[in-house]
C-alpha cells in the first residue's frame, strides 16, 4: 500500500494524475462514430510519453495496449483493435500513467455520438456514485464506508454493482491493498489513514451485475449483454479531506 510521505511524492503522484486527466480528455474528444478503438489507444500513448510518463498497463500481465477501451456491454480492459466505434455506443476509457514512480489510474465513460435516454441515465448515476463514494474517503473512516456510499446512489436505481471487480490501492504499482469494493457496509473494513493513495471506481451495469471474461484473456462483459458505466480516481487521503490527483 503506497503511501505519501512528502511534498515530494505528492507532486510527482499530482503530475501523473494530472497527466492523465488531460490525455484522457483528449481521448475522450476523438471518441466518434467511425473511429477504430486502436486509433484511441494510440493517441493515448503518444499523449503520455510526450508528457513526460509512461504507460502504467501497456506490458502488465501481458496487456497489450495503453488504453483499455470497453463497448456497450464490455465493462473493463477491452483490448483496442480494428472495432470501429458506432452511433449510439455507450466507451469507457481506462487509462493509467507512471511519473517518477508514482502510479494514477482513472476512467471515463462516454457517448458516441447520440445515445439512448437509458445510457445517458446509466452514465449519470455511475458519476454521481463515484463522487459521493469520493467524499467517504476520509481520514479515520472505513474502506466500507466508500462501498456503501456507492450502495446508496446504485441500490435505489436497480442498476447491478459488478461485485468480481472493485477499485484498489495504487501508488507505487498498478494495483495495490487495500482492495475497495463497490458495496459494504459503512463502518467495516480497514481503516483509512492519512496519505493513502486510492483508487475507487464503480462499475455498474443496467440490469445483471453478473459478468464473465472473453475469450481474449482480458475483456470483461455483461453476462445478458445489458450495457454498463464505469467512472474512476485515484485520490490521497488526507486529514483536510479527499485530494483527487486525476482531475
Amino acid at each position: 500500500m503506497a503511501t505519501i510521505t512528502s511534498q515530494q511524492d505528492l507532486a510527482s503522484l499530482t503530475a501523473s494524475g494530472r497527466l492523465l486527466a488531460t490525455t484522457l480528455r483528449a481521448v475522450a474528444k476523438m471518441v466518434v462514430p467511425g473511429i477504430r478503438t486502436k486509433e484511441l489507444d494510440a493517441e493515448s500513448e503518444k499523449l503520455i510519453r510526450s508528457g513526460g510518463g509512461e504507460p502504467s498497463f501497456l506490458g502488465y500481465q501481458g496487456y497489450p495496449a495503453t488504453l483499455c477501451v470497453s463497448v456497450n456491454d464490455e465493462v473493463v480492459h477491452g483490448i483496442p483493435g480494428e472495432r470501429e466505434l458506432r452511433d449510439g455506443d455507450l466507451v469507457t476509457l481506462d487509462l493509467g500513467v507512471i511519473i517518477d514512480g508514482w502510479y494514477t489510474d482513472a476512467a471515463i465513460t462516454v457517448p458516441v455520438g447520440k445515445i439512448s435516454p437509458e445510457a445517458k441515465k446509466l452514465m449519470d448515476v455511475t458519476k454521481h456514485s463515484l463522487d459521493i463514494a469520493v467524499k467517504a474517503a476520509v481520514v479515520g473512516g472505513r474502506v466500507g464506508d466508500i462501498g456503501a456510499a456507492v450502495q446508496s446512489i446504485i441500490d435505489p436505481t436497480g442498476y447491478g454493482i459488478v461485485r468480481e471487480l472493485c477499485g484498489h490501492g495504487v501508488g507505487r504499482a498498478v494495483h495495490e491493498e487495500p482492495q475497495i469494493p463497490n458495496y459494504g457496509r459503512a463502518g467495516s473494513g480497514p481503516i483509512l489513514r492519512a496519505g493513502m493513495v486510492i483508487a475507487i471506481e464503480p462499475m455498474i451495469t443496467a440490469k445483471s451485475p453478473l459478468v464473465h471474461t472473453k475469450d481474449d484473456g482480458w475483456t470483461v462483459a455483461t453476462n445478458d449483454s445489458s450495457i454498463a458505466a464505469h467512472y474512476e480516481h485515484t485520490l490521497v487521503v488526507t486529514e483536510k479531506g479527499p485530494l483527487v490527483v486525476t482531475v
